[in-house]
């Protein structure tokens, strides 16, 4: 795949890009570099994700972390992956976000990872998927608007077989029903509770850990924060995930459907918004019954107008459709809506509101970036705010359906006004080079035999 092919011909230079200021409250004090020393830090993984969502980092020992803080560390952008740049431009330079900071000695001892936002020459970078995220949460303070969001991470524990093919491994995770089992969850007991330890060391307040539908899939919950520090989360624990599934011999995978007859995995996001401090969508007097607001039905009714639009950022592979696209699994459901449909607690919506305090996006899978996937869904809500949508009688159903194939949601996502320009918030030709590595992507991958996708996919996020 090409991932030049997609960049518009004259780019925005540097000089010409808004610039996203970082908040005083991202600035802690002490300072990163005191904060690292006093906990004893040996070195710090300073990390951010490219479009794809691909976790790249360099090491930087303790004595240069003033140097990090101050003029962050150079990435050359085209060896990045997705991130607009050719060999010929400057390098990308990850400028560390203090208020991200965490020290992780459980997977080495003297290690701490910061997440960063890339600058070239000086100004924020707008391929960035944090800095794309950073300008859309602006918009939304400018109508005095916040969005917190709670994510759900599935993914599944597999190995390869003496055949090299691949399943889950727990050998034992063999059951038609397996959500909940409580023996399959005793078996994972050790990596279980070990990510559980560890996240709740960092702070994240894990609740659950549970046996999802597919056999060898689990989902580890953490307490919902604001939209930055949640998709912070979600790169973190996929990080996690894969080093310590890796240390007892396994792979952890957040493919979206790995199985052609298991359930796939989904990144499945609980969304509010608030204003002042005070959450903004309860209404007790609701006369529909969700007990929502009116400003929380505009917000359900942009996501739904927008939702074939949003689907190539919340379900970005060739893989997702097979997810979306499945007719049953072994377990009896898919838990993948098609249809852009709101409802009470009932998981056959794209959009579930469980309770008047948040609402459900259920379009996402596992190979979603968790910043675009946050940034998009804020941009088609906001827009249905901005316009006073109504979303309609909970259950009707749209005359559309959402995207069969990855090719049909890049035409839906071209044609959304309000999805594209999520994605070039921070600059333009963001969205024309996104769409353009999907195109790629669909006509490379599409209607490959399994086992060339499972290579493709099955580590990449």
């Amino acid at each position: 795949m090409s991932l030049t092919a997609a960049r518009p011909d004259a780019p925005p230079v540097p000089e010409q890009l808004p610039r996203v200021p970082l908040d005083a409250a991202d600035r802690p004090t002490p300072d990163l570099a005191t904060r690292a020393r006093a906990d004893g830090i040996e070195f710090v993984l300073a990390l951010f994700v490219d479009l794809t969502g691909k976790p790249c980092a360099k090491l930087v020992p303790i004595e240069a972390v003033e140097e990090l803080q101050t003029d962050g560390v150079g990435f050359a952008g085209y060896a990045v992956g997705a991130m607009g740049q050719e060999p010929r431009d400057p390098d990308l330079m990850a400028i560390p976000d203090p208020s991200s900071y965490m020290p992780v000695p459980f997977l080495r001892p003297g290690l701490a990872i910061v997440h960063c936002d890339p600058h070239v020459q000086g100004a924020p970078w707008p391929y960035a998927p944090r800095v794309i995220l950073r300008e859309q949460l602006a918009r939304a303070a400018e109508l005095g608007l916040e969005l917190k969001v709670g994510a759900e991470v599935e993914y599944f524990l597999v190995e390869r077989g003496p055949d090299g093919a691949l399943r889950p491994a727990d050998a034992k995770d063999t059951a038609e029903r397996p959500c909940y089992d409580a023996r399959g969850l005793t078996r994972m007991y050790e990596h279980l509770t070990a990510v559980s330890k560890a996240i709740n060391s960092l702070g994240w307040g894990n609740y659950a850990n549970d046996h999802e539908d597919g056999n060898g899939q689990f989902e580890q919950n953490f307490a919902y924060a604001d939209a930055l520090t949640t998709a912070d989360r979600v790169v973190t624990l996929r990080y996690l995930l894969s080093v310590m599934a890796e240390e007892r011999g396994m792979t952890a995978t957040f493919m979206p459907k790995p199985f052609t007859d298991r359930t796939g995995s989904g990144l499945h996001m609980h969304l509010s918004l608030w204003r002042d401090g005070a959450p903004a969508f309860p209404d007790a007097d609701d006369a529909r019954g969700l007990g929502l607001s009116p400003l929380a039905y505009s917000f359900v009714a942009g996501l739904l107008d927008h939702a074939c639009g949003l689907q190539a950022v919340l379900a970005p592979t060739v893989n997702s459709y097979k997810r979306t696209g499945a007719t049953s699994t072994r377990s009896g459901a898919t838990w993948s809506p098609r249809q852009a449909t709101y409802g009470g607690n009932d998981r056959t919506h794209l959009l579930r509101i469980p309770d008047g305090n948040r609402v459900e996006l259920r379009g996402g899978d596992g190979s979603a970036n968790p910043y675009l996937a946050a940034a998009a869904a804020l941009a088609a809500g906001l827009d249905g705010i901005r316009r006073n949508l109504d979303p309609g009688d909970p259950g009707a159903t749209r005359s559309e359906p959402l995207p069969p194939t990855l090719l049909h949601a890049v035409e839906q996502l071209e044609a959304d006004p309000v999805v594209t320009g999520a994605l070039d918030a921070a600059g333009p030709g963001v969205c024309q080079y996104f769409a353009g590595l999907k195109r790629d992507e669909f006509f490379e991958w599409h209607g490959q035999v399994s086992s060339w996708e499972v290579d493709r996919y099955v580590t990449a996020f």
